[in-house]
């Protein structure tokens, strides 16, 4: 079925061996080796007769972030300006910022340069009938045309993948506050919970209605993690995790991120932060989990000092995608102290000559 369902994905054209990259790929979630480890590297290399493209003038950031010729324009130049090797496959994705999801509910976006956030709406939990889910809310629109505008420019260029969705704790921390919220899970939980089952639905509907339109275009699944996959699969998160206790998490949020586990063909959990860290042992408890990224973020060291959670991971029987890019000196450490299976790994380099060596290392970890 995995044979078959990779060879009914869009080629690259650029890419000879897409087949077999995915093929990798599609292996990491089973935590398994085809010929060798898979590994991603890509760097910017301008090609010559591919101009930029043209400069056009927004009068807002907001005019910019919803200009979706101009993000086709741009996602095109962008792949047309890339190398990709190793195991990597060039995607993008629809992208109005991590709290899009939030908006589709009603609540207003602000922008800025590199991100958005929303404005938390509900100030009691008997008055939430202006933070509703609905198919002509505009953000959910926009994430449509942007995929539909993004199909298009890629038709053999790129992947089109997943916006980034934030349901569960999440999606309540935007509706009420973080700070609001951690009181009403100690004071008042009940409509919490039943703002949370209605969520999840959305999130349900979301993901299919999402996936459906990529699959009908013969799209391989991706997101912004990065990995590309004939499997449909999902990156369950909770940032909001980090500011409640494990007996708290358990209680709300566990159960649902389970659920959207089950609800994917793989699922690959995003850890974010040393704070996330109390949660890891009730996340690898459940089975339908594959995989997990840990962000340790800015100024909490590299990768390689982090071996003792990638290990604990992989004790555990999970699958682990470590990113950003590790540099050339971490490649002893990742092919001395970690196994290879469901090892999703992504190496910084800047040109052919590295990213030889690169593989030549790779092939040989065993």
């Amino acid at each position: 079925m995995s044979d078959q369902r990779r060879s009914s994905r869009m080629p690259i054209e650029t890419i000879p061996d897409w087949e077999t990259r995915l093929a990798r790929q599609d292996a990491f979630w089973h935590r398994a080796v085809l010929d060798r480890p898979m590994v991603c590297m890509q760097w910017e290399a301008p090609t010559p007769n591919v101009p930029p493209p043209p400069p056009r003038a927004h009068t807002t950031i907001r005019d910019r972030w919803m200009d979706v010729e101009y993000l086709a324009e741009t996602a095109r130049a962008a792949v047309a300006n890339t190398v990709y090797a190793g195991d990597a496959l060039p995607s993008l994705f629809p992208n109005l910022g991590p709290t899009v999801f939030s908006a589709f509910f009603g609540l207003e976006l602000t922008f800025a340069e590199t991100t958005t956030w929303t404005t938390p709406a509900i100030e009691d939990w008997s008055r939430t009938e202006h933070v509703r889910f609905s198919e002509q809310n505009p953000y959910w629109i926009k994430v449509q045309e942007m995929t539909r505008a993004l199909l298009e420019a890629g038709k053999g260029r790129f992947y089109v993948g997943m916006t980034d969705i934030h349901p569960g704790g999440d999606a309540l921390a935007a509706f009420r506050g973080t700070i609001e919220l951690n009181t009403d899970l100690l004071l008042d939980p009940e409509p919490v919970k039943r703002m949370l089952d209605e969520v999840h639905a959305v999130f349900q509907h979301v993901f299919q209605v999402s996936n459906d339109m990529l699959d009908d275009a013969k799209q391989a699944c991706t997101a912004w993690p990065g990995i590309v996959s004939s499997l449909r699969w999902h990156v369950p998160q909770c940032d909001f995790s980090c500011m409640i206790s494990k007996e708290m998490f358990d209680a709300f949020f566990l159960d649902k991120i389970r659920d959207e586990c089950r609800f994917a063909e793989a699922s690959l959990y995003h850890l974010d932060g040393p704070n996330a860290l109390q949660h890891l042992d009730s996340l690898l408890e459940i089975p339908e989990l594959n995989a997990v990224q840990w962000i340790y973020g800015a100024g909490h060291g590299r990768a390689s000092d982090w071996t003792h959670i990638y290990k604990r991971c992989q004790q555990a029987g999970k699958g682990i995608q470590i990113v950003p890019p590790i540099d050339l000196d971490e490649l002893d450490w990742l092919t001395t102290e970690l196994r290879p299976e469901g090892v999703w790994s992504a190496v910084h380099v800047s040109n052919a000559d590295e990213a030889e060596y690169v593989l030549d290392r790779i092939a040989r970890w065993k």
